[in-house]
């Protein structure tokens, strides 16, 4: 099949994933445009930079974040959203959403999130973290508009000021700042789509002290046509420094636009050749 008709096979594919009421099989996904399981997989896979299966579980879990806030329950909202039984959904509950299904459905309310801000030479930078690990790091110039971006992200959440341990991690932060070279080993939390965490997991592989391109990203995860899609998913990114989306420049060498300023991502990039 030519690539514009896989392009139309996979487009129908994705269709027929979100207008589902559960996650479809792989055969009946592959039958219904015509290929054999393997070759739709292959093609699926190549074009949209996932499986189907990641592809129909992001989906789902999406649905399932729009969903919540507007039912009367959590069980409404779990057969509503394609999972088949109540276990399979609560058994990834906090993958999925971050926290509790009814912490979510309040918009975050009972979900706790320690934060704290620090200085180090790129200005201030709040660190905040969950349960799982640190799910933001966040510079600025104004640590009130931090807080605000913050509060913006999690409006609901219980946010409090870290202890005096929690602020051992921002020092780890702000030293990694400084010093990228000495790694940076905090659990995180990285919450995103399935697409953009795998995004999230290149950049993580990009060594200290090298850069690569948005085509060599889009490539390496064999979608070299999606240079866009990766980028946005890049600038998406919640947690700079520690997933350097900082290592990520244009083809031409050029910096461009960084979600934390471009001074900043010139600084860093020094840092590191140093």
């Amino acid at each position: 099949m030519k690539e514009n008709g896989n392009v139309g096979a996979v487009a129908k594919a994705c269709r027929i994933i979100k207008s589902s009421d559960a996650a479809p099989k792989l055969a009946a996904l592959a039958k219904s445009v015509g290929m054999s399981p393997f070759h739709f997989h292959r093609i699926f896979t190549k074009t949209v930079g996932v499986t189907p299966k990641a592809y129909a579980n992001a989906h789902r879990a999406e649905r399932m974040r729009e969903t919540l806030p507007r039912r009367g329950s959590v069980t409404e909202a779990i057969y509503e959203s394609g999972y088949n039984s109540n276990s399979r959904f609560y058994s990834k509950s906090s993958e999925i959403l971050g926290m509790r299904a009814k912490d979510f459905r309040n918009g975050g309310t009972g979900a706790t999130i320690r934060f704290a801000i620090g200085e180090c030479s790129l200005g201030s930078v709040l660190v905040a973290a969950s349960e799982k690990g640190v799910c933001a790091i966040l510079l600025g110039d104004d640590p009130n508009e931090l807080a605000h971006d913050l509060q913006n992200r999690f409006p609901k959440a219980n946010l409090i000021g870290g202890d005096r341990d929690f602020e051992r991690v921002v020092s780890q932060v702000v030293g990694f700042v400084e010093a990228p070279r000495l790694g940076c080993d905090l659990p995180l939390d990285i919450r995103g789509t399935a697409f953009q965490q795998r995004v999230w997991q290149a950049l993580r592989k990009i060594p200290a002290g090298t850069t690569t391109t948005y085509a060599q990203i889009a490539n390496r995860l064999g979608m070299p046509k999606a240079v866009r899609t990766v980028a946005s998913a890049i600038a998406a990114n919640p947690i700079a420094v520690a997933i350097p989306c900082h290592r990520v420049i244009r083809t031409d060498g050029s910096l461009s636009g960084y979600r934390w300023g471009v001074g900043r991502k010139r600084a860093l990039l020094k840092k590191e050749a140093a």
